[in-house]
């Protein structure tokens, strides 16, 4: 099943499941992650709005959000090597193959699959990265991969939106990635449940393919099933002496050729430039549908002290 979290014009959010390219209703009040502990409350209640729908509506006829708005946690990794190699200028480090290292995001900072994306205050190099994300159903806690991976509700399009220039001065500094990453992540605009992409499986993933574009022109490629990491492993790590609660969003990190930045780095930064305000951004998964965003301008930066200029923080 596709599920879809909505909103009608000034209306609550609600909760519905798409089939025939339509929303069909959930009861009012009823949201993703009131259901994502028990599958079978969840599966139930998809199967509840395909038989007898409270409303069938179009996608189009309503504001479409993440799937979890707000989410417990965002937890972003590093599981592609093409993008690891690439932004590294080598191989990786040999602990990359034995950690799958991730960041906390923002859980304040989701936006929908449709929303304008503003550009961070300061900003002079405004990244997209590609990206695919599990959200987590039953939580758990010191799981196994192979146990892990039975704790996915479903996943969906993400789009980690980066201010590079922000990213690379804080990361001097031996922590972050921090403020660089903070503003906007994107997701859905669905959450497609595992047994959808079950023939597509290979490997660490699945064959699906990813792709980004940037005002009409193809910028991305890349396949699923090349993630070095699963998101079993992915998951029975972050849950390593803590836990995984409902609605915990996984992401992939950038998938190979996935974002601005890496692009930049093999072709030049002439011919893939950053993203400016008027951008149209599209990102797009095989079986999981696509993002589409307008990047606009975002607010001038607030000095931290009276006499300190931008330049200077």
């Amino acid at each position: 099943m596709k599920f879809a979290s909505y909103q009608h014009p000034d209306g609550p959010l609600r909760l519905g499941v798409v089939d025939g390219g339509l929303i069909h209703g959930c009861p009012p009040g009823t949201s993703l992650l009131s259901l994502l502990a028990d599958p079978d409350q969840l599966r139930a209640a998809g199967q509840q709005a395909l038989r007898d729908p409270d409303e069938v509506i179009n996608p189009a006829a309503v504001r479409i959000t993440a799937p979890v708005p707000v989410p417990p946690s965002v937890r972003d990794f590093l599981s592609f090597k093409q993008h690891v190699t690439t932004m590294s200028g080598g191989p990786p480090d040999p602990d990359w193959y034995e950690l799958p290292v991730f960041y906390f995001s923002n859980p304040a900072a989701i936006v929908g699959p449709h929303d304008p994306v503003p550009i961070p205050p300061g900003c002079t190099q405004f990244d997209y990265e590609l990206e695919v994300a599990a959200v987590i159903g039953p939580g758990g806690s010191d799981l196994s991969p192979q146990h892990a991976e039975q704790h996915i509700a479903g996943y969906m399009v993400m789009c980690d939106f980066s201010a590079r220039d922000l990213q690379a001065r804080e990361m001097r500094l031996l922590l972050g990635p921090a403020k660089g990453k903070d503003s906007a992540t994107s997701c859905g605009p669905y959450l497609v449940t595992p047994d959808e992409l079950e023939p597509y499986r290979s490997g660490t993933g699945f064959t699906l393919e990813m792709t980004a574009q940037v005002n009409g022109k193809r910028y991305s490629w890349g396949l699923f099933d090349s993630m070095y990491w699963s998101f079993g492993e992915l998951i029975a790590y972050a849950s390593r002496g803590t836990r995984v609660v409902p609605g915990d969003v996984i992401g992939s990190g950038t998938v190979g050729s996935g974002c601005i930045a890496e692009l930049a780095r093999s072709y030049g930064p002439e011919a893939y430039p950053w993203l400016q305000p008027g951008d149209e951004v599209v990102l797009g998964v095989q079986a999981l549908g696509w993002l589409e965003h307008r990047v606009v301008a975002g607010p001038p930066p607030r000095p931290l002290r009276a006499e300190t200029t931008w330049s200077q923080l």
